[in-house]
């Protein structure tokens, strides 16, 4: 449990911002920060900690696919009105720097990531490349400080983003989406003959889901935000602060639940590579399955594929969502004697009023449902 640590990490984001400008009595008129959050995950960490003193505007929401996303000309004008620029970094966002140069926004990118020790892409921590990771990772800043001068064609890619279609701030495109993986999805299938992790880059950009990283989160968003506006720091480091406990109280929870079960089921099959940090946390091993396209129902000899690979690996939960044919699951469950589990929240929350419809929410749903499926058996 890193409370000790995470209330450090909080304080000396919070004060610097609080103790550096002098106080001034908040006006009922002020207008709030307008913010843009790049995934639905972020937006809800700055509504939260930000309260009324924020306007979020979400550039892919929930049920939005981070990897297909393609800015538009609405979003770009969402850039160009804004205060300030919540991304998570670590290679996620490959598609901001031309958005940021595209809408001529030239205020704070904050990296909510930024504290983190990020791991390698595709594989758990390894200490050579987390410390060159981290070494690489803290001068991001800098990077990001210099987006203005970058080389990129502005025009042509302004013309680019013109041609898109229009679609609603919260990223629900869904032709432009459902084409985009299409031809994502058959590249990597001509060239690997199956479906495999997500290009980032050098690291795993998912590092929220480590509820321990989430702290880390917290305190640069805090940061930033006090940074922008000094009259609301106090009420940003109150909001910050209560969020943290709930973050830590359920991480404790999760680390209760989750090391009860036993040794030998502890090993999942899902079909996005999405959880090395929660499975460094919760001592969970995640496995990517082998010849099955999230497109399209699989074939006879996908299942059959499948089936062997749970057996090989000693899989004790299935986690797939294209999986929709019960027969297919019942199939599955049958043969191998595996755990369907269900979905697991990864890059976005579920629209509202659903067990994900929150940061917190859909850290409880991946714990309470992996609990069930791994303790079943126990």
């Amino acid at each position: 449990m890193p409370t000790a640590l995470s209330r450090a990490a909080l304080g000396a984001a919070t004060m610097t911002a609080v103790l550096s400008s002098p106080f001034v009595a908040p006006s009922a008129a002020a207008e709030p920060l307008q913010v843009v959050a790049t995934f639905s995950i972020l937006g809800d960490m700055v509504k939260t900690i930000g309260g009324d003193r924020v306007t979020v505007t979400t550039l892919v929401g929930p049920g939005g696919d981070m990897h297909v996303f393609q800015p538009t000309p609405r979003q770009a004008a969402s850039l160009a009105g804004a205060d300030m620029v919540v991304m998570n970094g670590l290679g996620l966002e490959g598609w901001l720097e031309r958005l940021v140069e595209a809408s001529g926004y030239d205020g704070p990118l904050v990296e909510a990531a930024h504290g983190v020790t990020p791991l390698p892409a595709g594989g758990h921590d390894d200490d050579a490349h987390a410390d060159d990771a981290h070494e690489d990772h803290a001068h991001e800043d800098d990077a990001h400080e210099e987006h203005a001068d970058g080389d990129h064609d502005r025009e042509e890619h302004a013309e680019d983003t013109a041609d898109a279609h229009e679609h609603d701030d919260d990223g629900h495109d869904d032709d432009a989406h459902e084409e985009h993986a299409e031809a994502d999805h058959h590249d990597d299938a001509n060239e690997h003959g199956h479906e495999h992790a997500h290009d980032h880059g050098a690291y795993d950009p998912h590092a929220w889901q480590d509820l321990g990283n989430a702290v880390l989160y917290v305190a640069e968003i805090t940061e930033a935000l006090s940074e922008a506006d000094p009259d609301g720091a106090a009420t940003f480091a109150a909001n910050a602060a209560a969020y943290v406990d709930a973050i830590e109280a359920l991480n404790a929870e999760g680390h209760a639940t989750l090391g009860a079960l036993a040794d030998d089921r502890r090993t999942v099959l899902t079909n996005h590579d999405a959880f090395a940090y929660f499975a460094g946390a919760y001592g969970i091993t995640f496995v990517a399955p082998q010849g099955i396209s999230t497109e399209a129902e699989p074939s006879a000899r996908d299942v059959a594929a499948l089936i062997r690979q749970i057996r090989d690996d000693g899989i004790d939960a299935v986690f797939l969502e294209n999986l929709a044919d019960n027969r297919l699951v019942e199939q599955i469950a049958a043969e191998t004697g595996a755990t369907v589990g269900g979905v697991l929240y990864a890059d976005a929350l579920s629209a509202p009023g659903t067990p994900g419809s929150t940061y917190l929410g859909m850290m409880r749903h991946n714990i309470e449902v992996l609990a069930k499926a791994l303790g079943k058996g126990v």
